[in-house]
């Protein structure tokens, strides 16, 4: 599972030091398309489910853009994680 530390170490990255015509970057910078894109590719996934047609790739892209989108409003995937443990029984 070390793609998403280095997803979370790419977003992170990119705040830092933004690539001019990076896509992470656009994400990170415009609260409003990351949010659409999560939107949009959660919808798709949805899709791709119940049609039983491209779901890895779908639920690939739904992750790919939740972790920017919690990145661009400041919330760490280290609480959500924290989070997630304090819920096992």
């Amino acid at each position: 599972m070390n793609i998403f530390n280095d997803l979370i170490k790419l977003a992170r990255e990119r705040k830092s030091k933004p690539i001019e015509g990076s896509y992470t970057n656009k994400l990170l910078s415009d609260k409003s398309l990351s949010k659409a894109k999560v939107l949009e590719e959660i919808g798709e996934l949805i899709e791709a489910v119940e049609k039983d047609t491209n779901k890895i790739h779908e639920a690939a892209d739904v992750f790919y853009h939740l972790l920017m989108y919690l990145e661009a409003n400041e919330v760490k995937i280290e609480d959500v994680m924290e989070e997630l443990n304090k819920r096992k029984k």
